[in-house]
């Protein structure tokens, strides 16, 4: 592993195209009040368009991961970002019909996927294992990192100058940080290509990666349950104003941020990514079950609860990266991260029209209880075994070296 003194630098630029990316990827429901003022949609119709940048990222995360594993992480992250920023900003100032807007975010996040696996990928490859946990939790702050900007910025953008100007905002941000990947990203070193042609996938012959995708996707709908329409439910339930919403959840996700942090370093010190995967999918049944008895019976346990569980449902999210790619091997990591990426964005992209129709309906209750049946199965999904046979095998493959 060459050890590169700039790897910190890249980290921080990794992690903030990743975060620019998720300004509007899942920063789209601080804006539902005003989307829904403006179009009059209901809430199961602005699900849906919510969902329209997650659906575009997931057809191509798998294609962009194997871009970057043939042709580099700085190219494929400059390129798809920059992409992401400017079809943001088209369908912002272009056009007047929401159809059109919809395909138009659809397709900016189509392209904004070409982070997601690229950014893991260049990480990965710049740390070790004794660094990688904690790298990786870094790194994978960035989707709180950006929902907390978008809710500290998008309601009172919206609120102002109305929900197609607010877009403008993560548009810049995304291609400002592609002219910074461009120029200062360097990619880390790789197999020769002829050695990385004939390395065996690692889908054949374990169920190890396919479980983990299966776990990691789970553990998202409980994250969406509380991320898509808490600002909606304080609102409309809880009867904040969107403003004042929107800074306790900004205020929410940063706490999120430092517990990502605090459970790759966790990772790191016990020698394994998915023994406390396993852990915190225990505690995410536990705060969706708290959730539905607290909108029946107590509203300040909802909100409390809300801050709580914004951090538990997220903090797992860089375990299930990190041990993915390790799990894949260095010439198959980019396309076995956009393949968790998939795996993910599918149950993101279903859980908020889906919620809204629970929460239309039967109420909030009914659906965060279902909620909690989802990190409950990725109890039992979660491969512990494989991870440490793997583990193993690569201690006794270095010793024989």
């Amino acid at each position: 592993m060459a050890e590169n003194p700039r790897r910190w630098l890249i980290l921080g630029l990794g992690l903030s195209a990743q975060a620019s990316a998720c300004t509007f990827l899942y920063g789209l429901p601080f804006l539902v009040p005003d989307i829904r003022a403006a179009e009059g949609l209901s809430l199961a119709q602005v699900g849906v368009m919510v969902s329209a940048p997650t659906v575009g990222l997931l057809l191509t995360l798998i294609a962009w991961g194997a871009a970057a594993d043939r042709y580099g992480e700085r190219i494929v992250m400059a390129l798809g970002l920059g992409a992401a920023g400017l079809l943001l900003a088209a369908g912002s100032l272009g056009t007047h019909d929401v159809t059109l807007l919809a395909v138009l975010l659809l397709v900016a996040g189509a392209a904004s996927a070409s982070v997601n696996a690229a950014s893991g990928r260049v990480v990965m490859g710049w740390f070790g294992p004794r660094e990688r946990g904690l790298a990786m939790g870094i790194r994978q702050t960035a989707q709180p990192v950006g929902v907390g900007i978008a809710a500290l910025t998008l309601p009172f953008l919206g609120q102002a100058f109305g929900y197609r100007a607010a877009l403008l905002f993560p548009a810049g941000l995304c291609v400002l940080l592609a002219i910074l990947v461009a120029v200062l990203v360097q990619d880390p070193p790789r197999p020769p290509r002829k050695e990385t042609e004939r390395t065996r996938s690692p889908y054949l012959g374990s169920s190890a990666l396919w479980r983990l995708h299966g776990a990691s996707s789970l553990l998202v709908v409980p994250q969406f349950v509380i991320s898509a329409f808490s600002l909606e439910y304080l609102v409309s339930v809880q009867h904040w104003t969107p403003g004042g919403a929107g800074v306790f959840l900004g205020v929410v996700q940063a706490a999120g941020a430092a517990g990502r942090i605090v459970t790759g370093r966790w990772a790191d010190l016990v020698g394994s990514r998915l023994r406390p995967m396993r852990q915190l999918a225990v505690a995410s049944t536990l705060v969706m079950l708290l959730l539905a008895l607290g909108d029946r019976v107590a509203p300040w346990l909802a909100v409390a609860v809300i801050a709580i569980g914004a951090v538990i449902t997220v903090a797992d999210n860089g375990l299930g990266f990190t041990a993915t790619a390790e799990l894949a091997g260095t010439a198959w990591s980019g396309r076995a991260l956009g393949a968790q990426n998939t795996a993910q964005n599918i149950a993101a992209a279903l859980t908020p029209p889906l919620l809204g129709a629970l929460v239309g309906a039967f109420g909030y209750a009914t659906a965060f209880a279902v909620g909690a049946a989802f990190p409950l199965l990725a109890i039992i999904a979660t491969p512990v075994a494989a991870e440490d046979a793997h583990r193993e095998a690569t201690e006794l493959t270095a010793g024989s070296k």
